[in-house]
């Protein structure tokens, strides 16, 4: 019996990275699983991962921050389901700059699809999930959320996530349902590394110098940020609502 048995879950950005990590977690747990992304065959080749563990799975091509394919996306899921408790706000970009190089279309693609998607995404599921008065959100906010030079666009929309799940937390919190934010620290993912090499860099060197900062000296993994969203999906999470936990392995060192 795993902690999710019956469950369906919804996990955008699921192609790679935390949001595939999160998909197989839950499938592990026993929760059917949608897959949400525009990246269709990073999405596939996490199906047959969840295929080969006997786990019942959709791929979803979806652009979160369209709120035509978000509505399509979720019914589809219910369709093929039969309902809906889980969804987490996963999907992300990132557009790095510094404010004086920063574009606008740069600014309103990184709020698009983590601020306008989270917003579509949680708007179309509470529907059902207020119907079967349950529920599990969860949104990917990140330590950035506290001030990270080069990322004034990220940032913000990483700290509006945290703004946005307390809110939820006291408007669904009657019907069953639980809203709760991840803040991952230096996770070793794909997107991670795509930025270090973008500015010259290697991101072997970027990870050993992250984890000397780091008090559990590494960085994280996407599954370490995998069991946390697990965890809050669970039925063992119920009383927790409306939380900011941060999976950074320790607090970061005062300048």
């Amino acid at each position: 019996m795993g902690r999710l048995d019956g469950r369906v879950a919804f996990v955008t950005g699921a192609g790679r990275g935390i949001g595939a990590a999160t998909a197989l977690r839950m499938a592990e747990e026993g929760a059917r699983v949608a897959l949400v992304d525009i990246d269709v065959e990073g999405c596939q080749q996490v199906a047959q991962e969840l295929e080969r563990l006997g786990a019942q799975c959709l791929v979803l091509p979806c652009n979160v921050s369209n709120n035509t394919m978000v509505e399509e996306a979720v019914e589809k899921t219910v369709s093929q389901f039969g309902r809906l408790d889980i969804l987490v706000n996963n999907a992300g970009i990132i557009r790095d700059n510094l404010l004086f190089k920063m574009s606008e279309e740069d600014w309103d693609a990184v709020m698009a699809v983590h601020l306008k998607g989270a917003f579509l995404c949680s708007r179309a599921a509470q529907k059902h999930m207020v119907q079967q008065r349950y529920g599990r959100i969860i949104s990917l906010s990140s330590t950035s959320a506290l001030g990270n030079r080069g990322q004034a666009n990220y940032s913000t929309a990483k700290a509006g996530l945290q703004g946005f799940t307390r809110t939820l937390a006291i408007e669904l919190g009657p019907f069953g349902i639980t809203t709760n934010a991840v803040a991952p620290g230096f996770i070793d993912t794909e997107m991670t590394r795509s930025s270090a090499r973008r500015q010259g860099l290697d991101p072997e060197e970027v990870i050993a110098e992250a984890s000397k900062r780091i008090p559990v000296r590494r960085v994280g993994q996407p599954r370490d940020v995998a069991n946390v969203i697990c965890f809050l999906a669970s039925e063992e999470a119920g009383f927790v609502n409306g939380q900011i936990i941060y999976v950074s392995g320790g607090p970061a060192p005062r300048s």
